[in-house]
């Protein structure tokens, strides 16, 4: 896939001693992701299942305002149709999907928001780091009114539980670190960015040490055992939220640093 060349400046890729590293470089914009972003991260993921000198991968954000903020809204402004909502569900199910299978432990490393979309890549990650001022949530009932992929759905069931999941997304609450590592979001909280950094090296370093087919299996003997609904079968849910009146209220209002006026189609 031919990717535009602001792709790779937008996330950064690198290897050093069998761990790579994966940067989302978009700090002005909170690390929000464009589709070409998304497309380069499985691509990444299929060149690490290729390599066998690549023992880890780490994830994080650039600076220390946030991880990743999810999907940049500008990219919703094309919308058009039901099949464009359903392609890009199909999108983010595939490359989420692909880093969920990478076969080495995935690390994230988040300082910051780690918000929407941003917050589905950090299900998807093996562990998952933060540090004090880390935040964690799905906002969109108070920003955009869309809805989460089938498939982040049944991840961040499969982590908080089906209650838990509902008080997060029907409350748009953001989850301060304390109660994110008692929710099992994340599975650890240093104090700054600057030993999260470092214990995310520490951690890739020690995962990389062991036996890589042992950790292979039980990555992917334990996402079989989760039930992962797939994209047809929330396909009305999809095009209920994305064709709504209130899907093109809530982004013109996000655009414009307005608060939306819902009406509930």
């Amino acid at each position: 896939m031919n990717l535009p060349a602001t792709a790779n400046e937008d996330l950064l890729y690198s290897v050093q001693d069998g761990i790579a590293r994966i940067t989302f470089n978009r700090p002005q914009a909170r690390n929000a992701l464009t589709f070409a972003m998304y497309e380069r991260m499985a691509e990444i993921c299929q060149e690490i299942n290729a390599d066998r000198s690549i023992k880890a991968l780490i994830l994080t954000g650039a600076g220390d305002k946030a991880f990743a903020s999810g999907t940049d809204i500008s990219q919703f402004r094309a919308f058009k149709t039901a099949q464009d909502a359903l392609d890009y569900e199909a999108r983010i199910d595939r490359v989420l999907g692909t880093l969920e299978q990478c076969r080495v432990p995935v690390i994230a490393a988040i300082a910051g928001a780690c918000t929407g979309g941003g917050a589905g890549i950090a299900a998807c990650c093996d562990i998952r780091i933060g540090t004090e001022a880390t935040r964690i949530g799905f906002p969109i009932a108070r920003t955009l009114g869309n809805c989460l992929s089938m498939s982040n759905i049944s991840r961040v069931v499969s982590l908080v539980g089906p209650a838990r999941t509902k008080d997060l997304i029907f409350k748009a609450r953001l989850v301060e670190a304390p109660e994110a590592l008692a929710l099992g979001l994340l599975n650890e909280v240093v104090p700054d960015v600057e030993t999260l950094q470092r214990r995310a090296d520490e951690t890739a370093k020690l995962v990389a040490s062991h036996a890589p087919l042992t950790l292979e299996a039980t990555k992917e003997a334990v996402r079989r055992i989760r039930r992962t609904l797939s994209r047809e079968e929330g396909e009305d849910l999809i095009l209920k939220a994305y064709m709504s009146e209130d899907f093109r209220e809530g982004m013109d209002a996000f655009l414009n640093k307005r608060t939306p006026n819902w009406k509930g189609k």
